[in-house]
């Protein structure tokens, strides 16, 4: 039974794969086929559409930033829209190493926000651990010629020598896609940045790591306002910290961060400089029949979200995906279970690590259906007005170009279906994180391992 009108022919486009040797070269599935393990560094840590959602860029645990665009409509086919491909590559940070510290910092890319476009130019904000970049990219199909101090080589030239004056000239060359980092913004965190959020005013941005959040601006790169700091004078009495942080899409002293206790706290900066007072307090009292030695694990929240229209927050833990109204602080409004056939499991979980991954939600651009990831390269969506679910596979064996996606079930006991999955099954190594839902139209990139998949509704 499909349960998705809109994506009752959902198909897959594009399936991308990042190799190590061949960063920026994606191999023909063919090759995936045969590719029997990853290298680390291919691994797809975040994924983002850009505000028109003609870009999408992912960024990897090797600092690499991959950025692919739409094709023009073509004219044979005006209502369908051409495929993504590789725009721009570029490495955006590098290893480094803290020797005040003796700690190393890892490259890996943990967030990608875009700009709006203001001109022809992009940008785009990417960050690891402790510094964020400010990158712009920008296209080049012409270079000049006839530099009087210059020889055709770049090399200066005798002023004595020069007889006579030319007049540079620019000639066609082929197109060329620059990735030139404008800005750098660093040594303001101490612990690992988790979330980047842009402002609506577009001159400001916050960056957040565990126990803080700093307000930047956007041309001054030595200086930023400390806007939150739970750090406790005694660090034995840290109780809990900030696992996720983003501004209003509408208001530009408005902004949302989440803890690791399950609350999320709506601060407003009009108030005071320093945000160590809430202006709402969300949190849903605990069942106690339901308490358990993980509860405070798996209420930890991984990722909150504004919806576009800025009047719910969406918020990601272990195992659910809750919709809350800005104006009811004591419980959700819409609570969806993404797999809570795991309840069983969570001992084993907890011994293998997996109970700490933190998955990332979407909404469409609508804010009517929720997108989030799961293990054995499950994902999930869950239609808000028909609170129909569905459980869709991003998986390299069912994943043929133009093939149509089937609904995935997982058993939970007694006897399995044909077309379902047992529980017991279920491949914990493979698990979707990341996952970007195109701002108008039914595309949805999602990122699996060191695969990308883009998927979109056959109508459009």
């Amino acid at each position: 039974m499909v349960l998705f009108s809109f994506f009752k022919n959902l198909r897959v486009w594009k399936m991308k794969c990042f190799s190590r040797y061949l960063p920026y070269i994606f191999r023909p599935p063919s090759a995936i086929l045969s590719a029997s393990c990853h290298a680390e560094a291919d691994i797809i840590s975040t994924v983002e559409f850009n505000h028109t959602g003609e870009l999408l860029a992912t960024g990897d645990k090797g600092g690499r930033v991959v950025i692919f665009q739409r094709e023009q409509e073509s004219k044979n086919q005006p209502h369908r829209r051409g495929e993504y491909n590789v725009y721009s590559t570029f490495q955006s940070h590098e290893p480094e190493f803290d020797y005040l510290k003796s700690l190393e910092i890892e490259e890996k890319i943990n967030k990608i926000r875009w700009l709006p476009q203001q001109n022809a130019a992009y940008f785009l904000l990417s960050t690891n651990d402790k510094t964020v970049k400010l990158w712009k990219v920008s296209e080049r199909d012409k270079r000049p010629e006839g530099y009087n101090l210059k020889d055709e080589d770049g090399r200066l030239r005798d002023p004595s020598m020069i007889t006579m004056l030319r007049v540079p000239v620019l000639r066609p060359m082929d197109l060329m896609v620059e990735a030139t980092p404008r800005r750098v913004f660093a040594n303001a965190h101490t612990y690992h940045i988790n979330s980047i959020s842009v402002n609506s005013d577009y001159e400001t941005y916050m960056s957040a790591d565990d126990l803080r959040i700093n307000l930047w601006n956007f041309e001054i790169t030595n200086q930023s306002f400390n806007i939150v700091d739970i750090k406790p004078a005694n660090m034995e009495e840290l109780t809990e910290v900030i696992t996720a942080a983003e501004f209003h899409p509408h208001h530009c002293n408005t902004f949302v961060y989440s803890s690791s206790k399950g609350t999320i706290r709506l601060c407003d900066m009009r108030t005071s400089a320093l945000c160590d007072r809430h202006a709402k307090f969300f949190e849903e009292p605990e069942d106690p029949s339901n308490r358990s030695f993980f509860s405070e694990i798996i209420s930890s929240i991984s990722d909150v979200k504004f919806s576009h229209s800025g009047r719910y927050i969406m918020t990601r833990d272990y195992l659910t995906v809750k919709v809350w109204d800005l104006n009811m602080e004591n419980r959700p409004i819409e609570t969806y279970q993404v797999h809570d056939y795991l309840r069983s499991k969570l001992c084993s979980l907890y011994e293998n690590d997996c109970i700490f991954d933190k998955f990332e939600c979407v909404w469409n651009g609508s804010d009517s259906v929720i997108m989030t990831g799961s293990y054995n390269n499950f994902f999930r969506m869950f239609d808000r007005n028909t609170k129909r679910d569905v459980t869709l596979e991003a998986s390299r064996e069912n994943s043929k170009p133009r093939a149509i996606l089937k609904p995935r079930k997982v058993c939970v006991g007694g006897k399995r279906r044909k077309d379902e999955i047992s529980v017991d099954s279920l491949d914990f190594s493979k698990k979707i994180l990341h996952t970007a839902w195109h701002p108008s139209e039914n595309i949805i990139a999602v990122a699996a391992t060191n695969n990308l998949y883009i998927f979109q509704d056959k109508v459009n």
